[in-house]
């Protein structure tokens, strides 16, 4: 008879014979552009670190002063005693930020998309998931007994069917993803948002890829497609463009918010946000809304990388979202994306493969992303060592 350690190895063996085991490369330098690995200096092109706020001078300042003055942690859940004036401080600058009445922060996005639907839906409501949201969200909705619907990528035909019939449901709420991650893709909240009011939905956003980046001031996508009044609830994080550490949030009417700390799970049974990571992201995200010289530099880099990979044959997905998916499709696909990842670390480049189950079998891609702390010469660094390992790799 197998043991239960004799039964966890089969499953990971089996996961590397199928070439999709995830290994850890440690840094030994903070996070940047150009960072120090175990293997030696590399530039760094997978970051969620947008702005390059992540290790911003006056950030790294702001925590070190939260870690004085408030104390490494708070040792307590928010509605016990961990909740510092800091805290309701960052909770009100968020809803400045985003043009909403309040928020509530979470130790990550992914507690507050797990507390958002359980809260808000009961079996009488219905939810409706975009086919590629994240998997917080897809987690988050199944913790809640509320009828399911789910409609293809950005599929408007597909998502008025949904609501039609989720009809005599007592809620309705459609659930997006403003930025797919694995695409770099937006979602058309006009369209969305215009279907929502003709079947009486309410519509959500996670903006995790897109606070503090996109649309006017970096508010978001909503922000972008001019329907920011529109839009009922947005969840985002400080873990990627806001200074890149830990913490997320759902912002929206008061109303919702006042509900979530009376019923979050998260947020009423998890510690608070650290006081240094709260004040760092005060700062963050001051620097972020007048951040439009960083917004600049990084569609500007977007936009070098793309021509100039397009121009050495690659194909890639379009778009204009400094998430960028160099493509590599078939059955050979996911073993020729991890190669060329692998090649380009020895060059100091640092990228990574994506493949099956992370995205549809046959449709391996390497995601490239940019910074606006890149330079000219990083960009075209990058771009070298891609066609480089290709052809070192495919020759």
């Amino acid at each position: 008879m197998m043991t239960f350690r004799d039964q966890l190895r089969d499953e990971l063996d089996a996961i590397e014979a199928g070439g999709l085991t995830k290994r850890e490369r440690l840094l030994t330098s903070p996070q940047g552009p150009h960072i120090t690995t175990a293997n030696g200096p590399a530039l760094n092109f997978c970051a969620n670190n947008y702005l390059g706020l992540a290790n911003h001078p006056e950030v790294v300042a702001a925590a070190h002063e939260g870690l004085d003055t408030m104390g490494f942690g708070t040792a307590s859940v928010r509605f016990i005693c961990g909740t510092h004036e800091a805290h309701r401080e960052l909770e009100k600058e968020i809803a400045a930020y985003l043009g909403t009445e309040d928020a509530i922060l979470f130790p990550s996005c992914f507690d507050a998309n797990g507390a958002l639907f359980e809260v808000l839906l009961t079996a009488e409501d219905a939810v409706i998931s975009d086919s590629l949201n994240h998997a917080s969200i897809i987690d988050g909705v199944r913790l809640s007994k509320a009828k399911r619907f789910r409609y293809e990528n950005r599929d408007m035909a597909g998502l008025e069917e949904c609501l039609a019939a989720a009809q005599g449901s007592r809620r309705i709420l459609i659930i997006t993803d403003g930025v797919f991650s694995m695409d770099g893709y937006f979602a058309p909240l006009e369209e969305i948002c215009d279907l929502a009011e003709q079947y009486g939905a309410a519509v959500a956003v996670d903006d995790s890829h897109a606070t503090g980046l996109i649309g006017p001031r970096g508010a978001g996508t909503p922000a972008r497609a001019g329907v920011s009044d529109r839009v009922d609830i947005l969840t985002g994080t400080l873990g990627k463009a806001l200074g890149g550490a830990s913490g997320g949030y759902v912002a929206g009417s008061r109303e919702v918010v006042d509900l979530l700390k009376q019923r979050g799970r998260p947020y009423l049974f998890s510690n608070a946000v650290a006081p240094s990571l709260v004040a760092g992201a005060r700062v963050a995200i001051r620097l972020a809304a007048a951040g439009d010289d960083r917004r600049a530099q990084l569609d500007t880099n977007a936009a070098r990388f793309r021509s100039r990979m397009a121009e050495a044959g690659f194909e890639l997905l379009p778009g204009s979202h400094p998430i960028i998916a160099v493509m590599f499709p078939g059955d050979d696909g996911a073993r020729q994306a991890a190669a060329i990842a692998e090649d380009m670390l020895k060059l100091g480049v640092y990228v990574t493969a994506f493949s099956f189950p992370v995205v549809p079998k046959g449709q391996a891609r390497i995601r490239v992303q940019l910074s606006a702390s890149h330079s000219e010469a990083d960009v075209d660094a990058c771009v070298d060592a891609f066609i480089a390992s290709r052809d070192r790799v495919t020759s």
